[in-house]
């Protein structure tokens, strides 16, 4: 039995569990396409569970982990900046998502619930302290991720994407927890603490070495890293657009946190070895992103390419040692708010029954409004890397951790491909600077959702202001790890 003391630092997800029954049970009394009750309580929701992570962080200058449920959870700095990352992000995903379920007269309370569901199941994640924790945490978010894809049923496209989904992630869980199972038995213990100091204390086993093998490739699929990236594409594209904007999100995020948890906490010992192995995934990733991204006419399917090259750079950042871990933690936090901009600028600009998720869709966007092809302008910017954005930083941090470990090759790479990457954004701001719009509809938007874009889209320069302590922050949580 646990006590109250236990339950206190847990109450961030005992809320979110709470809430989210909540939201499923006054869907079934909420008439559809009239949602703005659920949409109020979802939003609350994060809210809430903000104020509950940070509140410690604000009572103590000095905030001390602590390991609840027999040691299976933990409470710690990192875990908290990730998670309030994670309640922004899912605040955005709830306007994002309202507009595009209005525009389809087809809000209700369950796409909601299973949103804050997948929430909880990467705040367990990130919190996870055991093997069995992270892999509870992951099956929840995946669980909610299959059927949040199938959402739109009648749609033809959207049930393929929803099949490759659930095919190739229940293939990833069960190469992860087989690697899972392999260290247990090497090392008799499912602790991540345990586990390094079992490991410290014997020679390499074979079944470490092959267990690692296996959770490196489950994470690789979790994240769509090259050469596990085949269902990324085709996902993006077949998911309702609400669907792949969160996708490409928060849950990133949750599997950057896997990772660092099962690599860099638990099997730190046989870094020699993983490390290897994340600089190959790396290259892979930045070189087929990019590369299959210039050949893409679908702004999803671009998106998706430049996904797999953007988790090629984190998990660069992952190869540099402590410094690259928090350069890592930057990147894809600054990469997350860079990718819900960009999709929720394909929800702008679409209309009932029509999505506007081809290129030729932003033609001439700044004609027909030039304050959301400015928006837009910033999103690619700072994705593609171009200076002074945030984005720019955020690659500049990675290669100077990787060079500092004397990676020099990996970083030159990683650069000529990122160059060769720019030219598929520049293509979208030619597209709508320079192309006369096919078009002249009135682009029509909430003004939350106006305000939700703007506030996210200007976030590539505000940023800015509070960069050094970001990454510094950043580098602190880590270190503490």
């Amino acid at each position: 039995m646990f006590g109250w003391s236990e339950l206190v630092p847990a109450l961030p997800e005992i809320w979110v569990l709470s809430m989210a029954c909540v939201v499923l049970l006054a869907g079934l009394f909420t008439e559809r396409n009239k949602g703005g009750f659920i949409i109020f309580l979802s939003v609350i929701t994060m809210v809430f569970a903000a104020i509950l992570t940070v509140k410690d962080h604000v009572a103590t200058a000095v905030f001390t982990p602590e390991l609840l449920f027999n040691e299976t959870f933990i409470r710690d700095g990192f875990g908290d900046m990730l998670k309030v990352v994670v309640y922004l992000l899912m605040v955005a995903v709830f306007f994002y998502a309202k507009q595009y379920l209005r525009q389809n007269n087809n809000v209700k309370g369950e796409y909601f619930a299973l949103l804050l569901f997948g929430t909880l199941g990467i705040m367990v994640m990130i919190s996870g302290y055991n093997f069995i924790a992270l892999y509870l945490g992951l099956e929840l978010l995946a669980l909610s991720s299959y059927a949040l894809v199938a959402y739109n049923r009648n749609d033809i496209h959207s049930n393929e994407a929803a099949m490759k989904y659930f095919i190739l992630g229940a293939l990833a869980s069960g190469m992860l927890l087989y690697g899972m199972s392999l260290i247990y038995g090497a090392t008799g213990t499912l602790q991540i603490n345990e586990i390094s100091q079992a490991i410290a204390s014997q020679n390499n086993d074979m079944f470490l070495i092959l267990g690692l093998i296996f959770v490196i490739v489950g994470i690789g699929f979790k994240l769509g890293a090259a050469p596990f990236h085949m269902w990324v594409p085709d996902v993006y594209e077949g998911a309702p657009t609400a669907t792949t904007l969160f996708i490409a999100s928060a849950p990133k995020i949750a599997a950057f946190a896997l990772a660092v948890r099962i690599l860099g906490q638990s099997l730190d010992v046989l870094m020699i070895h993983w490390q290897s192995m994340l600089a190959t995934l790396a290259i892979i990733s930045i070189i087929i992103g990019n590369l299959f991204a210039l050949q893409q006419t679908n702004l999803k399917r671009l998106f998706a390419y430049s996904t797999i090259s953007h988790i090629g750079f984190m998990l660069l950042g992952l190869v540099g040692g402590p410094e690259g871990v928090a350069a890592s933690m930057f990147y894809i936090i600054i990469y997350t708010v860079m990718a819900i901009g960009g999709f929720g600028m394909i929800i702008l600009l679409s209309s009932k029954g029509y999505e506007a998720d081809k290129i030729s869709d932003f033609k001439g966007l700044n004609q027909r409004n030039g304050w959301y092809a400015f928006l837009m302008l910033l999103l690619v910017a700072s994705m593609a890397g171009f200076p002074p954005l945030i984005g720019f930083f955020s690659k500049l941090y990675v290669l100077k951790a990787v060079v500092d470990q004397g990676f020099l090759g990996l970083a030159v790479v990683a650069v000529i491909f990122a160059v060769i990457g720019a030219f598929y954004y520049l293509k979208i701001i030619k597209v709508m600077y320079f192309d006369e719009s096919e078009t002249d509809q009135a682009i029509e938007v909430s003004f939350d959702v106006k305000t939700v874009l703007s506030i996210n889209a200007l976030a590539q320069l505000g940023l800015l202001i509070i960069l050094p302590v970001l990454f510094q922050y950043c580098i602190s949580v880590t270190q503490s790890l």
